[in-house]
């Protein structure tokens, strides 16, 4: 589904390299800013960096539009443009139980993780924030509860850039016998500060985990009306460009490194209550033009879906539903946020479970209607004639699982069937599979040798950055 026409992204992506060539970016990093001019950057009067076009082309072009993504348990899902839609958990500092919410500690962080490998729609498992973690620690530490508790792509949030060179190293392990740039098990990701300024950590995480052919996630979020202009086509013009110098700044430090181009994270401000809304159209909006920004530059893309509700109810719904539809049936590749609740402050166990409900049908929505020989079904239908009874018929029976959506979640049946059952609402539903996923006794999934090799190198970089 088209959201804008093609002169209209070339509009956009024009004036984001004008912006680039003669406003530019503040960068706060000596030795990269070194690295861009000897690339062809140029300091401005104002101190800020401006990007020829010419550089932003070249560097687009080395990043591959083809990203693999590796699970710990070895699986391989590869995306780019025109590919697959995948669904990731989201990161949060509170986890919701009820109506209440409270700091996510370790026990919270193994439940969610392990919803996440339960969930088949979910295709990665994000690390959301340790509490009771020192913020030193706390991303591989993260990353090695995750590879502890899902066998899935795991996406660790960076706390500091050596942690991030310390997840490089974890990866390496969990890779093995490959090398991590061959079996891409981590990715990361880190967001430019709008308007227009790459800060110290953010670039200096980019240089620590330089090297290894990890995945980096390019992450423009602006808020329209705050850090942005208010008009949708100003935000993505602003956006464009900080991504476009992401991705020259990546392909500086290491040239070939697969990024994935995010305008998927942009936000409008609700004026009445300061609140940068997650589950509002216009973030829809802004996702879906991002995936078609990202197919121009010949790139993967990533959207965020989250709502502005407190809790799993029908706000929550409907908010995530609009967004991710619009997202999927745009083409996006990566959409994050299952769980996620509060813009994102929140993760809940059950608005996971219906997450991936809502992930279910937004891709058979993003499906459409294949028409082909076997589709048509020109052959059954003349041989049934006048006849009604397709139910019996061998093309129904080959077809049916895959061609009609058949929910796991959501109730389909009489009335009387749902009274005898309790007449359960969604959330409540959910709410039990939460309980019987949670119930099931967990697997082993690493090896002894490998959490021992996880477990020193946690130590070693605890010992480290103490």
């Amino acid at each position: 589904m088209r959201f804008l026409e093609d002169h209209e992204l070339e509009r956009i992506n024009a004036r984001s390299l004008d912006l680039l060539e003669q406003v530019g970016v503040r960068i706060d990093h000596e030795e990269i800013t070194r690295r861009l001019l000897a690339a062809g950057c140029r300091e401005l009067p104002s101190g800020m960096i401006a990007f020829p076009r010419e550089l932003v082309a070249e560097c687009v072009a080395l990043a591959p539009s083809t990203v693999q993504l590796a699970g710990v348990g070895g699986e391989i899902m590869e995306i780019g443009p025109g590919g697959a839609t995948v669904f990731w958990t989201g990161n949060a500092i509170n986890i919701v139980e009820g109506r209440e919410c409270r700091p996510i500690r370790e026990p919270d962080f193994i439940a969610l993780t392990r919803l996440a490998d339960a969930l088949d729609r979910v295709h990665a498992a994000v690390g959301p924030n340790l509490s009771e973690i020192p913020a030193q620690f706390r991303d591989f530490v993260a990353c090695r509860l995750l590879a502890q508790h899902t066998s899935k792509h795991l996406r660790p949030c960076i706390y500091t850039p050596r942690g991030g060179r310390a997840i490089c190293e974890m990866g390496e392990v969990l890779a093995a016998p490959h090398s991590l740039r061959e079996r891409p098990v981590v990715s990361f990701g880190y967001t430019i500060v709008s308007p227009l300024h790459w800060t110290e950590p953010g670039l200096e995480m980019f240089a620590q985990t330089s090297g290894f052919g990890v995945p980096m996630m390019i992450n423009a979020e602006p808020t329209a009306g705050a850090t942005s202009p208010v008009t949708l086509g100003g935000t993505l013009m602003l956006a464009n460009a900080e991504a476009l110098s992401g991705v020259v700044i990546v392909q500086t430090l290491e040239p070939g490194r697969p990024c994935v181009f995010n305008l998927g994270f942009a936000h409008a401000m609700d004026m009445r209550e300061g609140i940068t809304r997650t589950g509002a159209p216009e973030n829809g909006l802004m996702g879906a033009a991002g995936a078609e920004l990202a197919r121009l530059h010949g790139l993967p893309g990533a959207s965020w879906m989250s709502t502005e509700s407190m809790v799993a109810d029908e706000q929550a719904a409907y908010e995530k539903m609009t967004v991710g539809l619009m997202h999927a049936l745009a083409g996006v590749n990566i959409i994050w946020g299952v769980g996620q609740l509060e813009s994102q402050r929140t993760l809940c166990p059950e608005m996971m479970v219906i997450d991936d409900e809502i992930a279910a049908v937004a891709l058979r929505a993003a499906r459409g209607v294949p028409v082909d020989d076997e589709s048509l079904a020109y052959e059954a239908v003349a041989e049934m004639g006048a006849e009604p009874d397709y139910l019996a018929h061998p093309h129904t029976l080959a077809r049916f699982r895959e061609e009609v959506f058949l929910p796991a979640l959501g109730f389909v049946g009489r009335r009387e069937r749902w009274q005898d059952a309790g007449a359960p609402t969604t959330v409540e539903r959910a709410r039990e599979r939460v309980r019987a996923i949670l119930a099931e006794p967990e697997p082993p999934r690493l090896e002894a040798d490998v959490e021992r090799e996880l477990m020193a190198i946690e130590t070693r970089w605890c010992e480290e950055l103490a």
